[in-house]
This record gives C-alpha cells, sequence and structure tokens, in this order.
C-alpha cells in the first residue's frame, strides 16, 4: 500500500529556491555564488591545460569550465531582467535553463554572436537547439544534435545507432586526434565581469537598476545595449567598484562580447520528426541533381 507524502527536495539542483526570495535577497544570494560558480569554472580550466598529453580528458573538463561560466551569465541576465518581468521567468530560468546542459552550452557560444536583435538571437538559438539535423555535402546524412554529441561522445563510452540501424560502440578517445582546446571565452568574460566589479553585491545592483529600464524581447539590441553598457560601466566606476587588476581587454568584453540578455529566450531542444528530415533531404536531392 503506497502512501503519499511531502516530497523531500533536500540535496542539489535547488536553484529554485531563488524564486522565493525578495529581490534584495535574491541580490545578496547571488553575490555569494558568483565567485563560488567563477572559482570553479577556473578550476576546470586549470585542470585542463595540465592534460596536454591527454586532450579527450583536458577536453570534458574545458566543457565543464565552459557550462560554470555559463552558469554565472545565466545568473546575471537574472538580474539584468527588468524587476516586473522577473516574476514570470525566473522559474524557467532556474529550474530548466540553468541546470540543462545544452542550455549552457548554447549561452556559452552565443557570447561570440552579433545579432541585430533579440528575434534574431532567437533564430541563432533555434538552429542551435535542433534535435536532429541534416549534414554532408547533398545533406545525406540524419545527424543528431552536434553539441549534445560531442559532449556526450567526449565523455562516455556508449552504444550508439545511427540512421542505418546497426549499433556500434562509441569510443570516446577517437576523438583525441581532432580535439583543439580553447580557453571558453565565457570564462574570460565573466572574469572582465569580476574585474570591473558586477559580481560584487554592489556591482550586481548596479546592474539591477541599469538594466531594468529596457525589456529585450524582440526589436531591442545592440544599440539597446550598448547605452546600457555605458551607463553601467560609468556607475561601477563612480562608485570605486573596478578593481585594480582591470584592464583595456576586460572592458573589450564587456563592449563587445556581453550578449544581448537572454532571460526571454527559449532553449529547450526542438525535436525534428523524422517524416521533415527525409523530405528535406529528398528536396535537397533533386535540387542537387536538377530534377533529373
Amino acid at each position: 500500500m503506497s502512501e503519499k507524502g511531502t516530497k523531500i527536495t533536500f540535496g542539489g539542483r535547488q536553484a529554485r529556491a531563488l524564486c522565493n526570495m525578495s529581490h534584495s535577497a535574491r541580490l545578496d544570494f547571488i553575490a555569494e555564488g558568483l565567485p563560488i560558480v567563477l572559482q570553479s569554472a577556473r578550476g576546470f580550466w586549470r585542470a585542463a591545460e595540465t592534460l596536454k598529453e591527454r586532450p579527450r580528458e583536458a577536453a570534458v573538463l574545458a566543457g565543464f569550465a565552459e557550462e560554470e561560466s555559463a552558469k554565472a551569465l545565466i545568473l546575471i541576465d537574472l538580474v539584468r531582467c527588468p524587476k516586473p518581468k522577473v516574476g514570470k521567468r525566473i522559474g524557467r530560468i532556474v529550474k530548466k535553463t540553468l541546470y540543462d546542459h545544452l542550455s549552457r552550452m548554447i549561452y556559452a557560444k552565443a557570447q561570440s554572436w552579433l545579432p541585430a536583435n533579440v528575434a534574431q538571437l532567437q533564430e541563432y538559438i533555434d538552429h542551435e537547439r535542433q534535435g536532429h539535423y541534416l549534414e554532408g555535402g547533398m545533406s545525406e546524412y540524419i545527424v543528431p544534435n552536434w553539441s549534445l554529441y560531442q559532449r556526450e561522445s567526449t565523455m562516455y563510452a556508449d552504444i550508439e545507432v545511427h540512421e542505418e540501424g546497426i549499433p556500434q560502440w562509441n569510443d570516446p578517445n577517437r576523438w583525441s586526434d581532432s580535439t583543439m582546446m580553447m580557453r571558453p571565452m565565457a570564462l574570460d568574460l565573466v572574469e572582465a565581469l569580476e574585474a570591473l566589479g558586477l559580481l560584487t553585491r554592489s556591482g550586481l545592483q548596479a546592474t539591477s537598476d541599469v538594466w531594468s529600464s529596457v525589456d529585450f524581447v524582440n526589436d531591442e539590441g545592440p544599440v539597446e545595449a550598448l547605452e546600457l553598457t555605458k551607463q553601467l560601466a560609468a556607475r561601477l566606476d563612480s562608485e570605486g567598484l573596478v578593481s585594480e587588476c582591470a584592464t583595456e581587454q576586460h572592458a573589450r568584453l564587456l563592449y563587445n562580447h556581453w550578449q544581448l540578455p537572454m532571460y526571454n529566450m527559449d532553449f529547450d531542444l526542438i525535436h525534428v520528426p523524422l517524416e521533415q528530415l527525409e523530405a528535406e533531404r529528398d528536396a535537397a536531392f533533386w535540387n542537387e541533381v536538377g530534377g533529373y
């Protein structure tokens, strides 16, 4: 006989607790956590750098560093969200985006994109969240989401099945010769935000005050973002929050690579029907051969 009772929520993955905090308490808590998240990302990256003779293992750690950095950027975007809008967005952000591998990888990758506005940024994200897509010179192959596949196949030995239906083993060490490890831009960016004083409690307050004036949901883009970034930089400087270690490179990262706020973006994996992919493949084939 089964009995129903209160679900125990002790343990990790409890970022939903942010939903029940006041705005001020939430900023306090995020300010406490951001240095911890950054230190975690740095630790993974430093460990990756020591494994030059083990490129597969180094790539796994570099991926962890990138995803940890993305966590920091997600939390900072929560701070950038206009206070009247936080209530309807925070649940998705802290329950889904913050804990989802693909969402974090897209968040990190997006820091190098240059969209014209928020609507185009969502289009870029949509391209990255396709569950499967066509690949090959004539779009002849149906392949899984590359970011997820590369993450999993680099990390784990596993059994996988491709379109022909034949099971085969994935050997994660096969990625060793093709893995090129680069320092995650997301980590560079979070370090720049730290140097400029944004990760402090006062820095987060300034970020919230300045960025709350514009809700980035559709047509808003780099023009609005640049103006708010200038206002924030001036305030961080006037309040003495910029650290002595801040450099021109940190400022360039702030101005050139801090992406538009993504608190209203959809990062969920898009499941593409097999029939749709097959139809697109047929169309690509006939377009290539000219209908003959």
